[in-house]
């Protein structure tokens, strides 16, 4: 297949870029335990294609975070890229192709690293210009072997800075990331949280996620918006003690299963609303 051919390819499915790596080059971001997962997807994996997704609308009030505001891009990205992977099981009935996001067994980062996707962020994040770092990714493994040219990796941001000055709980350090002081993190923990982690979600805008690293960075000065529809389409912007208070488990999933904060059930955002000193009934 030609580089030109999957850039159709991808363009139709949504994605706003992608490329590729050989999964040989992977491995070395793997431990032993995803390696034998993915490879019991993908006996035999040759390459890996990710693809990056936008999903930005504008910077709107609101106490959730962007990425969380729409349909869950778990299930967004599974489904078109579930179409891609359908393409080319016709085109190539004799390979394997699975399709994977987030949940997948591989370092969806460290692919688009390696396949010089985007510009790689200080916070950790893929910037790709001029969607800025608002972006889902997601990969296709396949034991198809690509006979197309290798990317140089993706290069590191200006190194401005911004975003660790910037971040609340101080998790950007010079050369590591602390994900226990990340305030994104710690409002999706389950649990009491130790008094250190209470204190910094009382004082946090958000009840999920955070977005301070993303709002600084220069790259993100003007981004294009989205144009899938899961993302611009029936967003919630705010949820209130109200909308998750005396729910079950089964009733939240049944109300909320299709958004990206439903993941850990009612419990920490119940938890967070408190320790804002938010109760239900009232306007907080």
């Amino acid at each position: 297949m030609t580089r030109a051919e999957l850039d159709d390819l991808f363009r139709t499915s949504g994605a706003v870029g992608w490329g590729w790596t050989p999964y040989e080059a992977l491995c070395s971001y793997m431990d032993e335990a995803a390696r034998e997962k993915a490879e019991s997807l993908c006996p035999g994996p040759r390459s890996v294609l990710a693809a990056a997704f936008s999903y930005y609308t504008g910077d709107r009030p609101g106490d959730l975070s962007l990425y969380a505001r729409g349909r869950d891009y778990h299930l967004v990205l599974t489904e078109r890229l579930g179409t891609v992977c359908d393409i080319l099981r016709k085109k190539y009935p004799m390979y394997s192709f699975t399709a994977g996001a987030d949940s997948s067994p591989l370092p969806e980062r460290a692919a688009a690293r390696l396949a010089g996707l985007g510009i790689m962020g200080r916070n950790g994040l893929v910037i790709l210009p001029p969607w800025g770092s608002w972006l889902f990714l997601g990969t296709v493994l396949t034991d198809l072997p690509l006979d197309l040219p290798l990317a140089a990796p993706s290069p590191d941001c200006m190194g401005c800075g911004r975003c660790a000055a910037a971040c609340p709980g101080g998790a950007l350090r010079e050369t590591s990331f602390d994900p226990e002081r990340c305030l994104s993190h710690l409002t999706q923990k389950k649990g009491e949280l130790p008094p250190e982690q209470a204190d910094r979600i009382r004082t946090h805008p958000l009840v999920w996620g955070c977005d301070v690293c993303q709002r600084v960075c220069p790259y993100n000065a003007a981004p294009r918006k989205t144009e899938l529809p899961e993302f611009r389409e029936g967003l919630i912007d705010d949820l209130t003690p109200d909308m998750v208070e005396g729910l079950t488990n089964r009733q939240f999933k049944e109300r909320f299963g299709d958004r990206a904060f439903a993941w850990r059930g009612p419990a920490p955002l119940r938890r967070n609303f408190a320790l804002q000193g938010h109760a239900a009934g009232t306007d907080g």
